[in-house]
């Protein structure tokens, strides 16, 4: 029987009261007494040298408050990178200044020249369109491997070249895996691009800049998914704010899928000019301004050979990628093509050597950084298309082959040529799992069926691992990330029992609210309505990373867990001493303390009032009050892993793909609510099959986006999508932290965009008999329809 709470109940999400009853307080309703308008002159050009700018005329216009341009910020920090990645040479990574306003170049469209506050929106808009800014066009470079090409116009003139690092991984296997493509019995090799995507969340990014005079306190507002990490970037390096004197505040936030991660120039600016003008200063991005200012993600084009033996087991893969970083360097973006992706290219299999080359090119695009998966969804697409064509070059099922190669249960822990270690998994169970929850037997039925519509029916498999919970400090610190990555919590206990949880993980959309009650539930056997879920203040909450890369329950949690802990062995002493009995026969069940073997017991909420009135317990060895802070850095990361079968269908006159079926097994290891989980993946899902059947963003050869409205970039709708069959019942639990979870939030758009290609190619070869072996992203129908000619 279903539980009906604690850990692996499914509770409705409490949050969702004020979402849908239009009680939510976004950052855009926040408003501060006194507050102005910014509106940002954005450049037109890709690339561009600023002659001069003159806002004479605009500085008269009605409401103006005052017009910024990057010689206000002469002195001022740009905006840092988070993230130091060392190439195969030794050398550091080339790291170009980023300004909060051009100063001297414009380098993408989108980026910010100047910027005017005014007393209204309209009257701020206004004025920026009367400032004159005189620009010579510059060449922009957008292609990846001509920027590299000698000659090539530098988006940054002090850079030595557009190449960002030339990373190798791992540097000693390069010699040995060429040599293993050299003797293999059969290499499939595959050329293929991951389109760049434009993350369109729900609610787009706002700032509120606010200073208090009297104590040199600033404050700002933003839609952040870490705003410890803002108040870090934006006070250290930037504006050189003290953190006591700077607070961060991201308040319900309306979806962030990575993009909402980053230290951005709006954020600075509305904080900077706030003290310079002594009021509020307000913005909030249009749609438009989206799409040219928000971190884009994906953008690499990549090539992967898989070497296998004569038995068909692989023996080796070589892949050489280059990744597009844009016209800066977005806060965490040189991670995501080098340790967030080539340590996860082994996937679910026993390759035993591995070589990813990444280079990373700057161009006269907007930044690219992490997109709901970050690196694992470029890494699982190579893998799970190779194999796929492999399959298909030597004759033998797709599920047959992968199955042979997999990591067997009894390998685990399995130390991978990319340098992880896989704790716990178990490939086939979900490979059957998945079998029977999609039907894949009654398959060919199915296709039958479809060819007498006049219609070919393909199926597609994928198989995906991903290291979540990104960790531990020591290790990623090594690898050159800028920050800690631990999670912290504090959990205060009132007088009357009822807890709040203060927890350095932001929700904008997990359900922490709902699910992190859930764990502190069943740790003290109380009702979840007990428990209240404070995130997203750092005057609030202690110093935390945030959330991103599904690592709130498994790191967060573990942080709520560990401070639930320590309550805990208070409140057993305190207990102990009520009841006369030894600390060591105290036990905490259904709310209740008891003394084991006997009779006596007390209440949960009359221990808690003794730790706050302690009239008659010794204050010598038990200090009053219940407060706890807990700080958990994890020991490895989180692997969750699953098999995903997608079903098409082909229209061979158009070429239009229908996706008729999706199912999903999935191991996230423990789960806490499994409605929520449910709810990730399904969303996961939808973003995974955007990507490979309709978004693409795309820009012309002078760097104009030619993608930017909902009127040239496609976003899946509810038609698009079919009904989804999703399990997580095959669960291997985590063995390093103390929930036993993994994470579940990026997995569906992980294993979602080879299954579709997959599908789709397997339609046009079984139905169609085409003989195409690849199509790149976004299937949509001209691309297929053109394959298929």
């Amino acid at each position: 029987m279903p539980k009906d709470h604690g850990i692996g109940a499914a509770p409705k999400r409490r949050e969702d009261v004020r979402f849908l009853t239009g009680a939510g307080n976004y950052t855009d309703d926040i408003n501060v007494n006194g507050q102005a308008y910014v509106h940002f002159l954005r450049s037109d050009m890709a690339h561009g040298a600023i002659n001069s700018i003159d806002t004479s005329a605009a500085a008269g216009m009605p409401g103006v408050v005052r017009i910024f341009t990057g010689a206000d910020f002469e002195g001022v920090g740009g905006l840092p990178c988070g993230w130091q990645v060392t190439d195969r040479h030794g050398e550091a990574m080339q790291e170009p200044a980023h300004p909060i306003l051009c100063q001297g170049k414009a380098r993408h469209v989108g980026d910010p020249i100047a910027a005017v506050v005014a007393e209204t929106p309209e009257q701020a808009r206004d004025a920026a369109e009367a400032i004159e800014v005189d620009m010579t066009e510059l060449p922009a470079v957008v292609d990846m491997k001509a920027a590299l090409e000698d000659g090539a116009t530098k988006v940054h003139d002090d850079l030595t070249s557009n190449l960002c690092y030339d990373w190798g991984f791992v540097e000693e296997n390069r010699d040995a895996v060429d040599q293993a493509i050299k003797d293999a019995a059969h290499v499939t090799t595959l050329e293929l691009v991951n389109n760049r995507l434009v993350a369109n969340p729900m609610e787009p990014r706002v700032a509120v800049g606010d200073y208090n005079r009297a104590t040199d306190d600033s404050t700002l507002y933003t839609t952040s998914q870490n705003p410890h990490v803002i108040r870090l970037l934006m006070g250290a390096f930037v504006l050189g704010i003290p953190e006591h004197k700077l607070r961060v505040v991201a308040p319900d936030v309306g979806g962030g899928f990575g993009t909402k991660i980053f230290h951005y120039a709006e954020e600075a600016f509305c904080t900077f000019a706030a003290k310079a003008c002594n009021r509020p200063v307000k913005w909030t991005a249009s749609r438009s301004e989206a799409f040219i200012s928000d971190a884009h993600g994906r953008d690499h084009v990549t090539k992967i050979e898989l070497a296998l033996d004569a038995d068909n087991n692989f023996t080796a893969i070589r892949t050489e990628t280059y990744a597009n970083m844009g016209a800066y360097l977005s806060t965490f973006a040189p991670s995501v093509p080098t340790w967030l992706h080539g340590t996860l290219m082994a996937g679910n299999y026993r390759t035993p050597i591995i070589y990813v080359n990444v280079k990373a090119v700057f161009t006269n695009t907007v930044p690219v950084d992490a997109y709901r998966g970050a690196g694992r969804p470029e890494a699982t697409f190579q893998l799970e298309r190779v194999i796929d064509k492999a399959a298909r070059e030597l004759g033998v099922d797709p599920i047959a082959l992968r199955r042979q190669n997999f990591i067997q249960p009894d390998q685990f822990p399995y130390a991978t040529p990319v340098a992880v270690e896989y704790d716990t998994g178990d490939y086939e169970a979900t490979m059957q799992k998945l079998e029977e929850i999609g039907d894949l037997s009654g398959f060919e039925a199915r296709r039958k069926e479809s060819e007498a519509r006049g219609k070919w029916r393909g199926l597609g498999v994928n198989c995906y691992i991903e290291a979540c919970g990104i960790a531990p400090s020591n290790l990623v610190g090594q690898l050159g990330a800028r920050a800690g990555l631990y999670e912290s919590a504090t959990v205060r206990v009132n007088a009357t029992g009822g807890l709040v949880v203060m927890t350095g993980s932001h929700s904008h959309g997990q359900g922490h609210e709902t699910t992190f009650p859930q764990v502190i539930a069943e740790m003290i056997g109380i009702d979840e309505n007990m428990v209240e879920i404070v995130h997203g203040d750092t005057d609030k909450v202690p110093m935390g990373m945030g959330t991103y890369g599904s690592r709130s329950i498994a790191v967060g949690g573990s942080a709520m867990v560990r401070a639930a802990e320590k309550i805990i062995n208070k409140t057993k002493k305190i207990a102990a001493h009520l009841m006369e009995a030894s600390e060591a026969d105290i036990e905490l069940k259904d709310g209740a303390f008891s003394v084991a073997g006997t009779d006596k017991s007390v209440a949960w909420g009359d221990v808690c009032l003794a730790a706050y009135v302690p009239h008659n317990y010794p204050l010598e060895d038990i200090e009053p009050g219940l407060e706890e802070t807990a700080f958990y850095d994890p020991a490895n990361f989180t692997y969750p892993s699953g098999a995903y079968a997608c079903e098409v269908e082909v229209d061979p006159d158009t070429g239009k793909v229908t996706i008729e079926r999706f199912a999903a097994a999935d191991d996230f290891g423990n789960v806490i609510n499994p409605m929520i989980v449910s709810g990730q993946v399904h969303g996961g899902l939808a973003q995974g099959i955007g990507q490979a059947l309709l978004e693409n963003c795309a820009y012309d050869e002078t760097g104009q986006l030619l993608s930017a409205s909902y009127m040239d970039y496609a976003m899946p709708r509810a038609d698009d999508v079919p009904f989804y069959d999703v399990d997580h019942s095959c669960q291997t639990p985590c063995t390093h932290n103390p929930l036993g979870v993994k994470g579940c939030g990026e997995a569906g758009a992980i294993g979602s965009p080879p299954a579709v290609v997959n599908a789709v190619i397997d339609a046009l070869h079984s139905g169609g008999k085409t003989g195409v072996m690849h199509i790149d992203m976004p299937l949509s129908p001209d691309r297929v329809w053109a394959a298929m000619q």
